[in-house]
């Protein structure tokens, strides 16, 4: 697959621009590469999509804070995948295509497609479903074309007709002195048809609810709040038009030992005052399994280790974090007699020394705070 270009260049804007600037630089290359002014130029066909995905990351302040942080891997890690075609374009910007160049509307009337409803689905995932990816067979219940009318509403054998009452127009005239106000036609709710022997099975609705399982793929990284976009697993179009998406919404849940921090994990492993002091080779778990971890002689409460490239991996780029290990050195209790004559003797080897440096600082004190 080729690479993408970079969304500020297709539209030719710096990294700082406005809405209304982004706005500007579309709709002039939007005029230029529409399909309707350039019939069977394929070059123009994609610089049109190219320029269309471009403004639909840009304009979008969520996609377009995990474009400038994670490119376009970022994107693709959070579910957007880009338009389906044109009629996701003209459907997404339907009322900017009108006010552009007057005649978008027109390709959608001659279509008379209506896009279809987007849906959302909450999904709970595991800590390490998330961390590591998974893959889910989920049900999703939806209005899907009605098979028995082909979509249009009618019982089969008929068909719909033009509304006698507009003509077909969706909009009927109305004189008010020296003006004629035209008006949503109320006979055929601005549809220019009707449904004179309505399908049986859809109830003239064209649609009818289904149940379908829908696989989903979850890359390995994902987070809480997390958006997945599944292009065109949403309700079905009217008239002939596109299916909506479906947008799974990620939840994922906490660990027991394991906490997580973007791509790193957190985690405290307690040892005891000998280890700490003497050093030693302890065993810990990871995502991945147990691993060896070496405690150095001498180490303080609260010390840090680090396991590169044992945490989660990145949407942005696939590289894992590292696991962070937190020591807590546990101080014994019920110390049996032999353990507590050992610790005299060797409270008496100190010979105190930190109870003098304590009253060093102290004596020293008052005189730094008198300089």
């Amino acid at each position: 697959m080729a690479a993408k270009n970079d969304y500020y260049e297709v539209l030719g804007v710096d990294r700082n621009a406005t809405d209304s600037v982004l706005k500007k630089a579309y709709r002039k290359l939007a005029l230029k590469f529409h399909p309707d002014r350039n019939p069977g130029d394929r070059e123009a066909e994609e610089k049109f999509k190219e320029a269309a995905e471009a403004y639909e990351v840009l304009r979008d302040a969520k996609k377009r804070q995990i474009y400038d942080q994670y490119g376009h891997q970022g994107l693709e890690g959070s579910g957007f995948s880009g338009f389906g075609g044109f009629d996701d374009i003209f459907s997404s910007f339907g009322d900017i295509f009108e006010d552009f160049f007057g005649f978008g509307g027109a390709r959608r009337s001659r279509s008379r497609g209506h896009r279809g409803a987007d849906l959302r689905y909450d999904m709970q995932l595991s800590f390490m479903e998330a961390a590591f990816g998974t893959e889910k067979e989920i049900d999703v219940e939806k209005a899907e074309s009605c098979t028995a009318c082909e979509g249009t509403g009618a019982a089969p054998g008929t068909g719909v007709e033009t509304c006698p009452q507009c003509g077909g127009s969706g909009q009927v005239g109305r004189s008010q002195g020296f003006f004629t106000v035209r008006t949503t036609c109320g006979h055929c709710r601005g549809q220019g048809q009707v449904i004179a022997n309505p399908c049986k099975t859809c109830r003239g609705h064209g649609k009818v609810l289904v149940r379908k399982k829908v696989s989903v793929r979850i890359p390995a990284g994902v987070d809480n709040g997390s958006r997945l976009r599944l292009t065109g697993e949403g309700e079905a179009g009217a008239y002939g038009g596109s299916h909506g998406d479906l947008y799974v919404f990620i939840h994922a849940e906490g660990h027991e030992f394991f906490k997580r921090d973007d791509t790193h994990v957190l985690c405290q492993i307690p040892i005891s005052f000998v280890q700490a002091a003497l050093g030693d080779t302890i065993t810990i778990p990871t995502l991945n399994g147990e691993t060896d971890l070496e405690i150095s002689k001498g180490t303080q409460p609260g010390d840090i280790f680090r396991l590169r490239g044992e945490g989660i991996p990145s949407l942005r780029n696939g590289h894992r974090g590292d696991q962070i290990v937190q020591v807590n050195v546990k101080t014994p209790t019920n110390l049996n007699k032999k353990q507590v004559a050992l610790l005299k003797d060797f409270a008496k080897l100190e010979g105190g020394k930190f109870t003098s440096k304590l009253k060093g600082i102290l004596k020293s004190g008052p005189s730094r705070a008198a300089n």
